[in-house]
């Protein structure tokens, strides 16, 4: 966005009035703020390059932060935003605000393909080289992209997730023209706009996170053959099953509270101790001896039905992470093994 003369929305004037204060004095203010509102903040300044002065004029007069030596031309941009959220918070976390802010600037440049079902996002990416379609799916949301992927052929998909997770930084010209030829295809009017790109494991991982057992089974495998370095950074990364013991104990029971006891029996099949006696210890008494009943009844299982089971647990973990109603620690500590 180079000038803005459209009305404001209120995080836009908030975004003005910083960016026509001093550094520091721009700093305290923002140190006020949460990761959330400077994150929805940081945004705004990224965009607004230019604002039209007597709007900026207008918007800093409902602050009363009157200029007293005529009108400012406000001056946001990327550097701006990274420069200020570093005076406020540190570079650490304002890298994390800052990726958050690329990750939803970028995705917008692929929003028109939100309402497309998976089958028609692959036909429309049919023929194109796993370069392009790995940008494509890296923009995308992550639950249609890890089912676009999964329909692929077992050759392109492994392709394609190597693009993902080796992805350094397309220029936004790249990202247009492949938003204009998607959109020129879909009979969409090609709009321009600010984009920034992302890319790299964590990205895969997302998706590969959102794909049933078969899938990520074949993913990692097809990996583990073309870049087994790689291939291990993401097992390394990935939530899993054993997963479940780092979770604080009311986190454990709200997870265990929407399972079924037949899948949580089916995915204790020949886990360690550790982990059962946290399934355990957070099921009430009446549901441990249905689940010991349950238990009980399973015979010999294939280890296909086990990994379904416990790949049902894990995508009920990460959608509840995703959703911030639960925390998972990461890290090399206390860590278990199958």
């Amino acid at each position: 966005m180079t000038e803005t003369h459209t009305p404001l929305t209120g995080t836009q004037k908030v975004a003005v009035v910083l960016m026509n204060m001093d550094r520091q004095r721009a700093t305290e203010v923002m140190k006020q703020f949460s990761d959330i509102e400077a994150e929805v903040i940081a945004s705004e300044i990224v965009q607004l390059r230019n604002v039209d002065p007597a709007l900026a004029e207008s918007t800093l007069n409902e602050f009363h932060e009157i200029t007293q030596k005529g009108h400012r031309l406000s001056r946001g941009g990327h550097e701006f935003a990274v420069g200020l959220l570093e005076a406020s918070f540190g570079a650490e976390r304002a890298a994390g605000v800052m990726n958050r802010v690329a990750t939803s600037m970028a995705g917008k440049a692929f929003e028109f393909l939100d309402p497309s079902e998976p089958g028609d996002v692959r036909n429309l990416l049919d023929g194109e080289m796993p370069q392009t379609i790995a940008l494509v799916l890296a923009h995308l949301r992550r639950d249609q992209a890890s089912a676009v992927l999964s329909g692929m052929e077992p050759g392109l998909r492994t392709d394609v997730a190597q693009c993902i997770a080796t992805m350094s930084s397309a220029t936004p010209e790249a990202i247009r023209v492949v938003t204009d030829t998607l959109k020129l295809r879909t009979g969409k009017i090609v709009a321009r706009e600010s984009i920034e790109v992302i890319g790299g494991v964590q990205p895969l991982i997302d998706i590969i996170n959102r794909a049933d057992a078969a899938t990520e089974r074949a993913l990692l495998e097809g990996l583990a053959q073309r870049d087994p370095s790689l291939a291990e950074e993401i097992r390394s990364r990935m939530l899993t099953f054993v997963d479940i013991v780092k979770l604080e104990s009311r986190d454990v029971q709200q997870v265990l509270r929407g399972i079924d006891t037949s899948v949580l029996a089916m995915a204790m099949k020949g886990t360690s101790a550790a982990v059962a006696e946290v399934i355990r210890a957070n099921l009430s008494e009446r549901n441990r001896d249905v689940l010991d009943d349950e238990t009980k009844s399973l015979g010999p299982v294939r280890v296909s039905q086990v990994e379904d089971a416990r790949a049902e647990i894990v995508r009920a973990i990460r959608d509840m992470e995703a959703q911030g109603s639960i925390t998972v620690k990461r890290g090399a500590e206390d860590e278990y093994v199958n």
